[in-house]
């Protein structure tokens, strides 16, 4: 696991995950952007861009070593956490394992319980369609074809395209394989995060599915005061990963609060 850093490391730390399949600069431009005012750590977890040849094992797993991070650089303790799609559901976990490892803690679409029969269908899509998807010559088409799939605003900058053409072609199957089986398959919220101290917010994409709007639902079972944020047109993971600037204009006053 790698860990990029932005800012003076004497202020407030913050972390933030990227999502399955992306790397760290999944949240480069908000990183930047809050390196102003913030310590930001940006986590390449393994298996994803850089750390490629490392095999991605579980949320639990990638929770111990981010732990023993937080631990060794940051006195056991972050001002605040957040995390999209796997990376929100790594949040969940950590929140599990101290209850004051962190202040403020956002999740963006993450699941809280097995979802077996969508993971075997994304384990089986990866099987037979890796090339398709996560070849380079795939991942050129799909930058290609973004000014006509999205809006200006949510269409990656050069330099974030070049992050992506590089790294998503390395990701290997193994990885994506152990990923889904344990993002989809098998993680299920602890109890033990109802002893959390931190003010959290959850938040979907109106378009999200079913389940990431009923795992919302049931993290607010356990942490009462959790607050859920609907992005209205949205699908998954659209603020973090294509709306940077509608991400802080959310983030940041929870963050001044």
């Amino acid at each position: 696991m790698k860990f990029h850093e932005f800012g003076d490391k004497n202020n407030p730390h913050i972390m933030l995950i990227h999502g399955g399949g992306n790397a760290w600069w999944n949240y480069l431009r908000q990183a930047r952007v809050l390196s102003d005012c913030y310590h930001v750590i940006l986590p390449t977890l393994d298996g994803h861009g850089e750390e490629y040849a490392s095999a991605y094992i579980s949320t639990e797993d990638s929770a111990d070593k981010l732990m023993a991070y937080i631990e060794e650089n940051c006195g056991g303790h972050l001002f605040a956490l957040g995390g999209v799609s796997l990376g929100g559901q790594i949040v969940m976990e950590l929140l599990s394992r101290k209850p004051d490892v962190t202040r403020k803690a956002i999740i963006d679409g993450s699941l809280c319980f097995p979802r077996p029969l969508m993971a075997r269908y994304c384990i089986a899509v990866i099987r037979f369609g890796s090339r398709f998807m996560f070849s380079e010559k795939a991942c050129r088409r799909q930058i290609a074809m973004m000014p006509k799939l999205l809006p200006a605003k949510m269409q990656y900058p050069e330099e974030i395209q070049s992050y992506y053409i590089r790294d998503m072609p390395r990701i290997r199957k193994e990885s994506l394989y152990h990923m889904y089986r344990t993002y989809m398959m098998e993680y299920r919220l602890k109890e033990s995060v109802r002893d959390t101290k931190a003010q959290v917010m959850y938040w979907y994409g109106e378009k999200e599915m079913k389940c990431v709007k009923e795992s919302a639902r049931m993290f607010c079972s356990y942490v009462p005061s959790c607050r859920i944020y609907e992005a209205k047109g949205c699908s998954h993971g659209y603020l973090s990963i294509y709306l940077p600037e509608e991400w802080l204009a959310i983030a940041e006053p929870f963050f001044r609060e």
